[in-house]
C-alpha cells in the first residue's frame, strides 16, 4: 500500500500537477462547521466498527448536516482507489485486500444508527477480477439481514475491465437504487475522468435496467468543470434514452490546488433551469442545487422517487 503520509500531504501521487487557484466561493456555497451530538455519535460509530465514509474520503459540505441526522455513506473495498480522477479527494494508489468481514460491520454499523434508507459506495478497484461486484453483493445481503427495514442505495464503480456477467451479480443481490454516476460531460472525459469510458458508464445503467425493469436507477454529474449549458442537456437526454429515473447535478468544488480547476459556481438559478429541463425529459426525480451530492437527502428522495413512479403508472 502506498504510503500516504509521503511528502506532499495526502494526495502523492498527485504532487506532480501543476496548482490551480482556488477561487472564494459565492455566499450559497458555504455550510457551517459540524458540531452537533449527532455528528459525534455518528462519527464514533463509524470508527468502531472500522468503516470508511465517502463523507470524510470526499471532504462532502454536507457532512456535519447529514451526520448530524445520523446518515452516511459507507465506503466499502478501502480507502485506496485504483483510478486517478482529477476531480476526486480520495487517495490514489495500491489498495489492501479485501475485508471479507467488512459486509457484516457496515450493517451492523446501519443497525446502531436506525437508517431507514443507506447509501454504499466504494473505490474503484480494477485490480479485482469483478471489480468488487461481490463484495457489493455481501453487502447488501448482510444489510437486508441486519437491518431488514432499511432501503438500500448503491453508488457502483464503472466495472470497466470487468466480464459483463459482474453487473447481474450486484443486480441479483436486488439494491432498491443502482447508483452510477457520468460526473460530467463527455468532452471532459479525458481531463476529469481519464480512467474511464462515457458510453460504457452510460451502457452499465442502460444494462441495469434490462436486467432488472423494476429498479430505480439514478446518475449525477458536476457543474463548473468547464461544460457548457448544451452540453448537460445533451447528457440529460443520454441519461433518459438510458432510461435512467433520477438524476443529480451538483456544483464541483476543488479539493486541493492539485485537482481539477473550478471553471465558475453556477447560480441557484441556473440549478432551477437545470432541474425544471429534467422534469420536461422525463426523469421521475431530480436534485440539482449547489450543494446536492449523489447520497445527500437520498432517503428522502427515495420516498418521493417510488411515489412518483406510483403516480406515473395509478
Amino acid at each position: 500500500m502506498r504510503d500516504l503520509k509521503l511528502p506532499g500531504g495526502r494526495h502523492p501521487e498527485k504532487a506532480h500537477r501543476p496548482d490551480n487557484a482556488q477561487p472564494k466561493k459565492p455566499d450559497w456555497i458555504r455550510v457551517k462547521a459540524p458540531t452537533s451530538k449527532g455528528y459525534f455519535e455518528t462519527h464514533r460509530i463509524m470508527r468502531e466498527h472500522k468503516l470508511v465514509t465517502v463523507c470524510e474520503e470526499a471532504g462532502c459540505p454536507n457532512a456535519g448536516e447529514c451526520w448530524g441526522q445520523g446518515h452516511a455513506t459507507m465506503m466499502i473495498m478501502g480507502e485506496i482507489c485504483t483510478r486517478g480522477c482529477t476531480f476526486c479527494n480520495v487517495a490514489t494508489g495500491k489498495p489492501q485486500t479485501l475485508d471479507a468481514f467488512e459486509p457484516g460491520r457496515v450493517a451492523d454499523a446501519v443497525a446502531k444508527l436506525g437508517l431507514k434508507h443507506v447509501v454504499v459506495t466504494s473505490v474503484d478497484r480494477d485490480d479485482l477480477e469483478d471489480g468488487g461486484a461481490e463484495h457489493f453483493a455481501q453487502t447488501i445481503r448482510a444489510i437486508r439481514h441486519r437491518a431488514p427495514g432499511t432501503t438500500i442505495e448503491i453508488l457502483t464503480p464503472d466495472f470497466l475491465h470487468c466480464a459483463d456477467s459482474v453487473l447481474e451479480t450486484v443486480v441479483a443481490a436486488r439494491p432498491d437504487v443502482f447508483n452510477h454516476n457520468l460526473e460530467t460531460v463527455p468532452g471532459l472525459y479525458p481531463s476529469v475522468r481519464p480512467g474511464a469510458r462515457y458510453f460504457h458508464s452510460l451502457r452499465l445503467l442502460q444494462r441495469v435496467k434490462e436486467l432488472d425493469p423494476t429498479m430505480f436507477t439514478k446518475s449525477g454529474i458536476m457543474v463548473g468543470l468547464g461544460e457548457e449549458r448544451q452540453g448537460v442537456h445533451q447528457v440529460m437526454d443520454d441519461m433518459r434514452a438510458a432510461d435512467v429515473d433520477f438524476l443529480t447535478i451538483g456544483q464541483y468544488l476543488q479539493p486541493t490546488p492539485k485537482h481539477h480547476a473550478v471553471a465558475r459556481f453556477v447560480h441557484p438559478d441556473e440549478f432551477a433551469a437545470y432541474e425544471k429541463a429534467a422534469y420536461g425529459k422525463g426523469f421521475l426525480m431530480v436534485s440539482a442545487t449547489p450543494l446536492t451530492r449523489s447520497s445527500y437527502h437520498a432517503g428522502e428522495d427515495f420516498a418521493r422517487l417510488r411515489a412518483a413512479r406510483q403516480a406515473k403508472f395509478a
